[in-house]
Protein backbone atom coordinates (compact mmCIF):
# COMPACT_ATOMS: atom_id res chain seq x y z
CA UNK A 1 0.00 0.00 0.00
CA UNK A 2 1.53 3.36 -0.82
CA UNK A 3 1.98 6.14 1.52
CA UNK A 4 -0.73 8.50 0.50
CA UNK A 5 -3.18 5.39 0.02
CA UNK A 6 -1.87 4.43 3.93
CA UNK A 7 -2.62 8.16 5.34
CA UNK A 8 -6.23 8.37 3.28
CA UNK A 9 -7.21 4.85 4.87
CA UNK A 10 -5.88 6.22 8.08
CA UNK A 11 -7.99 9.13 7.98
CA UNK A 12 -11.14 7.71 9.00
CA UNK A 13 -9.63 5.51 11.33
CA UNK A 14 -7.78 7.99 12.93
CA UNK A 15 -11.19 9.98 13.70
CA UNK A 16 -12.76 6.91 15.02
CA UNK A 17 -10.29 6.69 17.39
CA UNK A 18 -10.24 10.31 18.54
CA UNK A 19 -14.04 10.12 18.95
CA UNK A 20 -13.51 6.84 21.52
CA UNK A 21 -10.45 8.88 23.40
CA UNK A 22 -12.41 11.23 24.08
CA UNK A 23 -15.41 9.44 25.28
CA UNK A 24 -12.55 7.37 27.39
CA UNK A 25 -11.46 10.06 29.27
CA UNK A 26 -14.54 12.23 29.89
CA UNK A 27 -15.35 8.70 31.78
CA UNK A 28 -12.05 8.28 33.51
CA UNK A 29 -12.01 12.03 34.58
CA UNK A 30 -15.69 11.81 36.04
CA UNK A 31 -14.73 8.79 37.85
CA UNK A 32 -11.11 10.12 39.50
CA UNK A 33 -13.00 13.00 40.04
CA UNK A 34 -15.48 11.63 42.06
CA UNK A 35 -12.88 9.74 43.98
CA UNK A 36 -10.44 12.47 44.94
CA UNK A 37 -13.15 14.91 45.61
CA UNK A 38 -16.06 12.95 46.66
CA UNK A 39 -18.31 15.23 44.54
CA UNK A 40 -20.25 13.24 41.70
CA UNK A 41 -19.74 16.81 39.52
CA UNK A 42 -16.65 18.42 38.49
CA UNK A 43 -16.81 21.77 38.43
CA UNK A 44 -17.91 24.47 35.65
CA UNK A 45 -15.47 27.18 35.37
CA UNK A 46 -18.43 29.28 35.19
CA UNK A 47 -19.92 27.30 38.61
CA UNK A 48 -20.40 30.67 40.91
CA UNK A 49 -20.39 28.27 44.11
CA UNK A 50 -16.95 26.51 43.67
CA UNK A 51 -13.61 28.17 44.19
CA UNK A 52 -10.37 29.04 41.35
CA UNK A 53 -8.64 26.15 42.93
CA UNK A 54 -10.97 23.84 42.77
CA UNK A 55 -11.86 24.61 39.08
CA UNK A 56 -8.40 25.23 38.26
CA UNK A 57 -7.41 21.31 40.16
CA UNK A 58 -10.51 19.87 37.45
CA UNK A 59 -9.61 21.82 34.29
CA UNK A 60 -5.55 20.62 34.42
CA UNK A 61 -6.54 17.20 36.01
CA UNK A 62 -9.49 16.90 32.97
CA UNK A 63 -6.35 17.95 30.39
CA UNK A 64 -3.75 15.40 32.00
CA UNK A 65 -6.27 12.58 31.60
CA UNK A 66 -7.34 13.91 27.84
CA UNK A 67 -3.68 13.93 26.57
CA UNK A 68 -2.57 10.48 28.23
CA UNK A 69 -5.43 8.74 26.94
CA UNK A 70 -5.14 10.17 23.26
CA UNK A 71 -1.80 9.64 23.21
CA UNK A 72 -2.25 6.03 24.09
CA UNK A 73 -5.10 5.31 21.14
CA UNK A 74 -3.49 7.19 19.13
CA UNK A 75 -0.50 5.17 19.23
CA UNK A 76 -2.27 1.98 19.48
CA UNK A 77 -4.30 2.67 16.69
CA UNK A 78 -0.54 4.15 14.53
CA UNK A 79 1.00 -0.04 15.81
CA UNK A 80 -2.02 -1.59 14.49
CA UNK A 81 -2.11 0.26 10.74
CA UNK A 82 1.59 -0.84 10.59
CA UNK A 83 0.78 -4.23 11.64
CA UNK A 84 -2.16 -4.34 8.90
CA UNK A 85 0.00 -2.47 6.26
CA UNK A 86 3.60 -2.33 6.98
CA UNK A 87 3.70 1.12 6.76
CA UNK A 88 3.43 3.52 9.60
CA UNK A 89 0.92 6.26 9.24
CA UNK A 90 2.19 9.80 9.31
Amino acid sequence: MSGKVSKLAYKPVGLLLGIGAGTVAGFVFKEIWKLASGDDDAPNATDEDRGWGEIIAAAALQGAIFAIVKAAVDRSGAVGVRKLTGQWPD
